[in-house]
């Protein structure tokens, strides 16, 4: 198995960061759709339609490339309201696989930096995931199987975990981190996010799902540890707890704070939306400005039931329970769909994937669909524009 400058008018939701609620309850308050802007704390989102983090696999000693310059930038050329990089390495040896983009070290800004100049002039937000793979590093790329590198001759190199198990049979056992290495895990998250705010990132998103290292954590199927970082819920839920409030600390209160995490593991025993649930309130409570809810992806076994908007339910339980900001992801395909999430109250953002390397300009198409002029990029105006007469 595979391991894989906007409209600056305020949302009309009192739980915004650096918003004002409607205060005048005789005022009609507008509707919101999936075209409305929605800021949070200072960032001002043009409507809401973002671009999942997605791994593209090409990267060499964790450095962007002109690929993910052109791949990102052609997003927010197509209108989306929020670029997302993907998944960055916030250490070596936290990497998928070895072609997997890094922010371990100051020579990666830079070449992020110049992504998020381009994407921001474009009129998206630009913001970037924060991550670390744990016992699902070191592997080979999901195009060539995603199977584990078990040796440095094969390219590999030894993963951690909460616990010495390992994802699935045969996979390499991972070293159980110490008090010392969780301390470094968090340092090199606290690093991660400087060099993301010195490249420009206006958003930064802390990957806390698919069963990589902080997901491992909250999990009772990867997480048997006997200190304060596992058994009980409270423990358990520890280090993405510290690493949010570590964060929050360093980055300006004017800059959004994203947490992806899987909603439920789907295995009996495991992680799911209650404990999640929990989680997106205590998050809340540290500063967090939404939860990007995904699922899946901790053990190899799983019984899914994909289908249409089969994630969406999670978002608009923890929106509803834990009364903060969601994301909805997963088999979002059709503007329609994507507008009855926003309308219907089940999230406040709709992240797309593999939709939108189908379809670069699904935004600007989604425009359309929905009855509005789509802004289409001034350079193209001539081939989308009737000439006047």
């Amino acid at each position: 198995m595979s391991r894989t400058e906007p409209d600056d008018r305020p949302t009309p939701f009192a739980n915004v960061h650096g918003c004002q609620a409607d205060a005048d309850h005789d005022r009609e308050v507008p509707e919101i759709d999936l075209l409305s802007p929605l800021k949070i704390r200072s960032v001002a989102l043009r409507n809401r339609i973002v671009m999942s983090p997605m791994c593209q696999y090409c990267a060499h000693e964790g450095m962007a490339d002109d690929w993910h310059l052109v791949h990102l930038g052609s997003r927010a050329v197509g209108g989306v309201g929020l670029v997302i990089v993907e998944a960055s390495a916030v250490t070596r040896d936290g990497r998928i696989t070895p072609s997997d983009l890094g922010i371990w070290s100051d020579e990666h800004i830079e070449p992020l930096a110049r992504i998020a100049r381009f994407v921001q002039s474009q009129g998206a937000a630009a913001g970037i995931q924060l991550a670390h793979a744990g016992r699902k590093a070191s592997c080979d790329v999901p195009q060539r199987g995603g199977m584990s590198l078990k040796t440095p001759e094969e390219g590999g190199w030894t993963v951690v975990g909460p616990s010495p198990i390992p994802f699935s049979e045969g996979d390499p056992v991972p070293l159980a981190l110490d008090k010392a290495g969780i301390e470094g895990i968090m340092d090199a998250f606290d690093a991660a996010a400087d060099r993301a705010l010195r490249a420009g990132f206006r958003v930064i998103e802390i990957h806390s799902a698919h069963g990589y290292l902080l997901h491992e954590f909250l999990s009772p199927l990867s997480n048997h540890r006997d200190d304060e970082y596992g058994g009980s819920l409270e423990n358990r839920m520890r280090l993405v707890l510290q690493i949010a409030e570590r964060l929050r600390k360093r980055i300006p209160d004017k800059l959004p704070l994203f947490v992806r995490i899987s909603a439920t593991d789907w295995v009996e025993g495991g992680w799911d939306i209650d404990q999640s649930v929990e989680l997106a309130r205590r998050l809340k409570e540290r500063g967090v400005d939404l939860i990007d809810c995904s699922s899946g992806a901790l053990v190899p076994k799983a019984r899914i039931p994909v289908g249409k908007g089969y994630q969406v339910p999670f978002a608009r339980r923890i929106r509803d329970e834990a009364d903060i900001l969601t994301g909805a992801v997963g088999m979002i395909t059709e503007p329609n769909h994507a507008n009855e999430i926003i309308t219907g109250g089940d999230a406040d953002l709709v992240f797309l994937g593999r939709e939108l390397l189908r379809e670069p300009y699904w935004a600007l198409q989604a425009e359309q669909s929905l009855g509005a002029e789509a802004e289409w990029p001034f350079q193209y105006g001539y081939a989308v524009r009737r000439r006047s007469k």
